[in-house]
């Protein structure tokens, strides 16, 4: 029986050991490497997404302008059969030879035939006109369809992504509430007034960020409740007169004849982190303005708590 016990205590002491409760200091830096995954994950689903919706809005053009074209060449072709069974009825009477040659008025029947064969000539043309765009539009949307396949396979693939996406956020929050950090955020905050040194387009975007502080992140969010790094930019640039893609991948390559270095960064550029897997707004004073990661909100934070070895550089818009 004491062997029993004492074999007991020593099994259970050393499960205890084997699986330890992570210190703090493990738990945050559990916490970054997830959060670094994160922005790896979401940047590759949101480029898969954007992909899909592009191939698919050229399909849908493409087959619209296609369905047009179908319908006029079928009315064409309705008109140039219409032609054939009246030319057919008239030749076997006006226009037989016998006829034309016994007609009071040879000439004029034979004015008649050539007008009608010329008609159905024009209109022949044009059908075959028609039916050449019918084949080069067809001939789009099948390449058009193509792209939607591809597209599409790709965003399959890339639910593997948001299944790692769920995953991780599962494991973020419990982390965070384990930290005791966690900020669930108001998706109707009213956040903050923009009095910074800023005019023009930029004092428009600055405003509209500022107006977003408090509310929370969500991975994919394009607002007006919950934001992303990359939905924030574009929204808050939307309001500055600017388009700007939806990633950050796509937001870093249209700006590649606008890049800044950290050094000559003005309010309202935007700031790349390396690896393009998270961004910022610059607001001056050293400070950016960002939708950071699950279980935080959109707030203002240091440069110089992440180190400027981090950044990739700037975009002015």
């Amino acid at each position: 029986m004491g062997l029993a016990v004492t074999l007991a205590v020593t099994i259970c002491g050393e499960s205890a050991v084997a699986e330890p409760r992570p210190t703090l200091a493990q738990a945050r830096a559990k916490l970054a490497k997830l959060n670094d995954q994160m922005d790896q994950y979401v940047e590759r689903y949101n480029l898969a997404t954007e992909r899909w919706k592009e191939a698919k809005k050229k399909f849908d053009t493409v087959n619209a302008e296609l369905t047009k074209e179908q319908e006029r060449v079928e009315v064409l072709r309705r008109d140039v059969a219409h032609m054939a069974a009246v030319a057919y009825q008239s030749g076997a009477a006006a226009f037989a030879l016998p006829n034309l040659i016994g007609a009071e008025n040879p000439t004029d029947a034979l004015d008649q035939m050539a007008s009608f064969t010329q008609l159905a000539t024009s209109q022949a043309l044009i059908v075959t006109s028609y039916q050449s765009v019918l084949d080069k539009l067809t001939r789009r949307r099948n390449d058009a369809k193509t792209l939607v396949t591809e597209a599409d396979k790709a965003r399959k693939d890339v639910r593997d992504e948001r299944t790692k996406i769920e995953k991780a956020v599962r494991e973020q929050l419990k982390l965070l509430r384990r930290l005791g950090t966690y900020k669930a955020g108001n998706p109707n905050s009213p956040g903050l007034k923009y009095n910074g040194p800023a005019s023009g387009n930029s004092l428009a975007v600055l405003r509209f960020a500022f107006a977003q502080i408090g509310k929370p992140y969500r991975w994919g969010g394009t607002g007006p409740g919950s934001w992303d790094c990359s939905g924030l930019s574009q929204a808050a640039w939307a309001k500055g007169g600017v388009s700007l893609p939806r990633t950050t991948t796509q937001q870093w390559a249209w700006g590649s004849s606008r890049r800044v270095s950290m050094d000559n960064l003005r309010p309202g550029d935007l700031i790349f982190s390396r690896g393009l897997g998270h961004m910022g707004i610059y607001i001056g004073d050293g400070k950016m303005l960002h939708a950071p990661q699950t279980g935080d909100v959109v707030k203002i934070t240091p440069l110089s708590r992440y180190g400027n070895h981090r950044f990739l550089g700037g975009i002015r818009p």
